[in-house]
């Protein structure tokens, strides 16, 4: 007999209990993105390999080993996205949205990672992620920032995370910086672990990002990104915290936080938080002025973030109490009334909009009363023998009362009952 099939390794299933939770976090996310002007785009799960391999940075550690990619019965290298921001901006330049334009975009869905899973990291892991083109002011950063504030204010998690923020510095400061950084890590190479060895000659900014102890501790030394910027990219600096601090949008300074995408220049930043573990960022993100030219296209400036909702919903477990059930009215009914009930359980979707749900199969009124309580609904609409021959039906409070103690039944007409559900609605 064939053994039972399992799901891929760091693949996971998102069980009805749990979706519920996930519709209202990524609900209100959504909402927050509506009101600040961004509009949805939905992209392809699979692109071109070369769109992450230009646009991402070969050396990074998503394109060396990372990402799902296999060729097409044609040859052609594809890959399935490892993140959003690339295949946006292919999408963005494809269907000329950059022509004379500012747009303000957001996309959700799975994103590919051959990582190592743990809680809060799995491969296939869903993103909602935001971008904004065409504005190269720290304006566009602060209100990036301001409305992820915002978002988790909203989602009740806003205590539980901690914005951490830095500045890369353009292209050229970024050269200097990266130029230091080696002269400072050259001497202490045997010491460093061996992927930052490797990293020393292609990407050595990634060494700051390493979670070795020993490397750790060289790097807490190094020479920070802030020490090498232009003047201009300090004036973006400057410009991007004195708007924070208007808005009260509280940040911390992290001197050497880098991000593991080679498009970033100017403003990085992550959202963190102490209360997931070794997995603490929720939200990262940051400016990306050099992209949509390494795509192909004239220069255009960006900013953007990606949000980890597997991170999130944990966080918002964590944070917040709530129940979460099947329906709003449990249609109950005695055998011989069936067909009615179901007539009944029709008029309540039409004048409602609750969630109603009508017992299936077998059962007693006691038996169909427990499932009715499992099942979380506030309300039974019961239509049975007696409620039959007088032509109405009863509705019992299945939550208990605040100020009489005790779950209320009364007996109504249909009409009556629409009434009653519309106004508790």
């Amino acid at each position: 007999m064939a053994g039972k099939f399992q799901r891929v390794r760091g693949m996971r299933d998102i069980l009805p209990g749990e979706t519920a939770r996930w519709r209202e976090v990524e609900g209100v996310v959504i909402d927050v993105l509506g009101r600040y002007g961004f509009q949805e785009l939905r992209l392809p799960l699979v692109e071109a390999t070369e769109v992450f391999t230009r646009g991402v940075g070969e050396t990074t550690d998503l394109v060396e080993k990372e990402m799902y990619t296999f060729a097409d019965r044609k040859g052609k290298s594809l890959s399935l996205r490892p993140e959003g921001t690339a295949g946006c901006v292919r999408a963005c330049i494809e269907n000329g949205l950059l022509h004379n334009q500012t747009p303000k975009l957001w996309y959700h869905g799975p994103m590919f990672r051959y990582e190592r899973p743990q809680k809060g990291r799995t491969r296939q892991h869903t993103q909602i992620g935001a971008e904004v083109f065409g504005v190269s002011s720290p304006e566009i950063d602060a209100e990036l920032l301001t409305m992820l504030s915002r978002i988790f204010r909203e989602l009740g998690v806003d205590s539980a995370v901690t914005l951490e923020l830095n500045s890369l510095g353009s292209g050229a400061s970024r050269d200097r910086y990266r130029e230091a950084l080696v002269d400072y890590l050259s001497p202490h190479r045997d010491d460093l672990d061996g992927d930052s060895q490797r990293r020393l000659g292609t990407n050595p900014l990634r060494i700051l990002d390493s979670k070795v102890a020993t490397t750790r501790a060289i790097v807490a030394d190094a020479p920070a990104p802030v020490d090498y910027l232009d003047p201009a990219s300090q004036r973006h600096f400057d410009g991007l915290r004195r708007l924070l601090d208007n808005a009260g949008v509280a940040y911390r300074e992290e001197a050497h936080l880098v991000r593991g995408l080679d498009y970033y220049t100017d403003t990085v930043f992550e959202w963190v938080t102490e209360a997931l573990g070794a997995q603490d960022a929720v939200c990262s993100g940051g400016r990306y002025d050099g992209l949509v030219e390494r795509l192909g296209h004239r220069p255009v400036p960006g900013a953007g973030f990606g949000m980890g909702l597997e991170r999130v919903v944990l966080l918002h477990e964590a944070c917040t109490e709530r129940r979460y059930s099947r329906a709003d009215v449990y249609v109950i009914a005695s055998p011989a009334h069936t067909e009615g009930a179901a007539t009944v359980a029709e008029t309540v979707r039409d004048g409602t909009p609750l969630r109603v749900l009508q017992h299936a199969g077998a059962g007693g009124l006691a038996s169909q009363f427990r499932h009715a309580d499992r099942s979380g609904a506030r309300w039974a609409v019961i239509v049975g023998d007696d409620e039959v021959a007088q032509n109405c039906v009863s509705l019992k409070r299945l939550r208990v009362d605040a100020q009489t103690g005790r779950g209320e039944q009364k007996m109504l007409s249909v009409d009556e009952l629409i009434t009653t559900l519309k106004g508790a609605c």
